[in-house]
């Protein structure tokens, strides 16, 4: 809790389809600049968040390195309420990457669809794992489609578009 009682949570930025902008002039989607800021805006929130933009790539293309990054900055962090915005292909891979990391507990998230569309789960997505993130136990999680899951037991349907428990 910060000095005005409220939780600090702490949001890392990966990329994904959350941050992908759409180039008409290349006709491709690329990861942008995180929208995070512009979500929280949106969402109207009362919590104490901080951004801490870490990567600005596709999910499929990061490396083992870049999951080690993001760990030490869970495991370096000051606060004990971390929320990851990631690309939804390698999520799973993450957070099982992020595991037993003691006392911390770590929710990720992402979008099928840029937070930049007018339709899109985007604001959905981060506003469950910011409420998510506040009442679980330590541990992580994965924030999609209005549910929490846990990384061992979750796939991403394709063909449904969407997470659902294994």
């Amino acid at each position: 809790m910060d000095r005005r009682g409220f939780m600090q949570i702490a949001i890392l930025t990966t990329g994904g389809t959350i941050d992908k902008v759409y180039f008409d002039a290349k006709s491709t989607f690329e990861v942008g600049e995180p929208h995070i800021l512009e979500l929280l805006r949106e969402a109207n929130l009362s919590v104490d968040c901080q951004v801490v933009p870490l990567l600005r790539k596709d999910s499929l293309e990061l490396t083992e390195e870049d999951r080690q990054l993001v760990r030490q900055a869970v495991e370096s962090s000051s606060v004990e309420r971390i929320v990851i915005t990631h690309g939804t292909d390698t999520m799973i891979t993450t957070a099982l990457a992020l595991a037993g990391i003691p006392g911390k507990t770590i929710v990720l998230t992402g979008s099928m669809q840029p937070a930049r569309f007018r339709a899109t789960d985007a604001l959905f997505n981060v506003a469950s794992a910011i409420t998510a993130v506040q009442i679980l136990p330590a541990g992580v999680y994965i924030a999609m489609n209005g549910r929490i899951f846990n990384p061992d037991r979750v796939r991403k349907n394709l063909q449904m578009n969407r997470f659902e428990e294994l």
